[in-house]
């Protein structure tokens, strides 16, 4: 979580946007004057919008960036403050202890067969840290980081990062990370592996892009089916997995894709993958 100064804004202007080309969907949280903070309507159309990317046979992968300087600095805690918001003393007085968070924006992410990549344009602290981590691929601007601020603020790494963060760096680096709440440079994340590259900032999207059109040429549904079971082998013994990644097998090789694929082999050309 972090607090962010509030300034005016075109009433009109998306607080996220979405655009989807070349068979892929980019999300853009887009309240840069807030660095991107999320308030309760943004954390429903992210929701939305990857339930949108995810069930469109056109978009073979997702690109997750952010306008500003910063990708997202966690909850809106000026909202909170003033009354409003998530956390506020409004929202204290309907706290209900059966917690439905199926449609919660990383739980949606979690459960996506779509790859996400994301593009951290800047600072990733609190929420917008486990949203980062949350993705299947991150690709850093040389001026962002990650802020494993919540102790800091008297939380903990409330939407999936001390569920994702023990499993991508082992449990002792991850609980140096989160215990200190300190910062992570993008040559730190890299060398710990939770960044994929750093890029130059000017060369993010641009480098975001080139990935994701790399992972669009692929077989869709052999792409999906993967990230499926990788999803699946995370609570699996050995055998189940293998078992269930068999199954799985079996029906990619009755698809047209796998014709295409082994027909494009054949004969030394690029494959024209349907989807189907």
């Amino acid at each position: 979580m972090s607090q962010a100064l509030s300034e005016p804004r075109a009433e009109t202007a998306p607080e996220v946007l979405y655009e989807v080309g070349d068979a892929i969907a980019v999300i853009t949280l887009n309240r840069p004057e807030r660095m991107n903070t999320i308030s309760g309507p943004m954390l429903r159309r992210l929701s939305e919008l990857l339930l949108q990317a995810n069930a469109d046979s056109q978009v073979r992968c997702v690109i997750l960036t952010a306008t500003g300087r910063a990708f997202c600095a966690g909850l809106d805690l000026v909202d909170a403050t003033q009354g409003s918001g998530i956390g506020s003393q409004s929202q204290a007085a309907h706290v209900s202890v059966n917690l439905d968070l199926r449609d919660a924006p990383l739980t949606v992410l979690f459960q996506m067969d779509k790859p996400v990549i994301c593009a951290l344009n800047g600072a990733a602290a609190g929420y917008g840290m486990d949203t980062a981590l949350g993705c299947d691929i991150r690709i850093m601007a040389e001026s962002a980081k990650l802020a494993a601020a919540f102790v800091k603020r008297g939380v903990v790494p409330e939407s999936g990062g001390t569920w994702h963060l023990p499993r991508l760096v082992g449990w002792s680096k991850a609980a140096e990370i989160i215990f200190t709440g300190r910062n992570l440079s993008p040559q730190e994340c890299l060398e710990l592996g939770l960044a994929n590259e750093v890029v130059p900032d000017g060369e993010l999207m641009a480098r975001a892009r080139a990935v994701a059109a790399e992972i669009a040429a692929n077989a869709p549904l052999a792409v999906q089916s993967a990230k499926r079971l990788m999803r699946m082998g995370l609570e699996e013994t050995f055998a189940d997995h293998v078992h269930h990644v068999y199954l799985q097998f079996l029906q990619l090789v009755r698809t047209q894709d796998f014709r295409e694929g082994m027909t494009s082999f054949l004969e030394k050309r690029p494959a024209k993958f349907q989807g189907r």
